[in-house]
């Protein structure tokens, strides 16, 4: 019987930042620059990815603040992001698609761990439990001063359930980001998103670019 060909596993990258950030924008330029390279990837987002996942993004963004608790919050997260794991992000990586994501765990750290207050441990334990050993290998982290953050994100449209907290909220959020990348720089890359479209653009190319080098320096092996 023939050998069947090796494939190599592919890359996961996440995108993350507070509300105003400009992921969307941003998650277009990394979309180009892996397009320029001939990269075949797939792009998603949380919650969200699955019918499942997109049912439960509806219900937790446009539910009454007061529709359920913060550790239902949390489940629900955890419940679409296993759903998103088993049918997007792990067979697209196995086949060697790279996955770009807009956000992931790091958003229930910051959002339902800084900004709810959700017991960090609780969450460390059901990314453990949902994701085994499945990390994103780059996460590109958008970060700005709330202030700015609301002014774009109000000019933007409709406020969601997050959009509508609090700005001691969103400055919980925005510190629990910044934690996750004080303690993982090699994996978390913080860009100034206040900065103008172009300097963004050319930081984010610039991340980009050297963890395109090191991959190619440094090739995995073939599954």
């Amino acid at each position: 019987m023939a050998n069947s060909k090796a494939v190599t596993r592919g890359k996961f990258i996440t995108v993350e930042g507070q509300d105003g950030a400009g992921k969307s924008t941003n998650i277009a330029v990394i979309a180009e620059l892996l397009n320029t390279r001939n990269i075949d990837f797939r792009q998603s987002r949380e919650p969200g990815g699955t019918p499942f996942g997109e049912t439960i993004r509806e219900l937790i963004l446009n539910s009454d603040d007061d529709a359920f608790g913060d550790k239902a919050e949390l489940l629900l997260m955890f419940a679409a992001r296993a759903q998103h794991i088993a049918a997007v992000i792990e067979p697209a990586l196995a086949s060697g698609q790279w996955v770009l994501c807009d956000r992931f765990t790091d958003a229930s750290y910051a959002y339902q761990g800084g900004g709810r207050g959700v017991n960090m441990q609780d969450i460390f334990d059901l990314e453990q439990t949902v994701q085994g050993e499945l990390r994103p290998d780059l996460t590109i982290l958008l970060d700005l001063p709330i202030a700015l953050g609301e002014s774009r994100a109000g000019a933007r449209s409709k406020a969601d359930r997050f959009e509508q907290q609090q700005l001691d909220f969103k400055q919980r959020v925005r510190d629990a980001y910044l934690d996750i990348a004080r303690r993982q720089p090699q994996r978390v890359k913080v860009v100034d998103a206040s900065a103008s479209f172009n300097g963004v653009e050319q930081a984010i190319s610039k991340i980009m670019q050297e963890f395109l080098e090191a991959q190619a320096a440094n090739p995995p092996s073939a599954e």
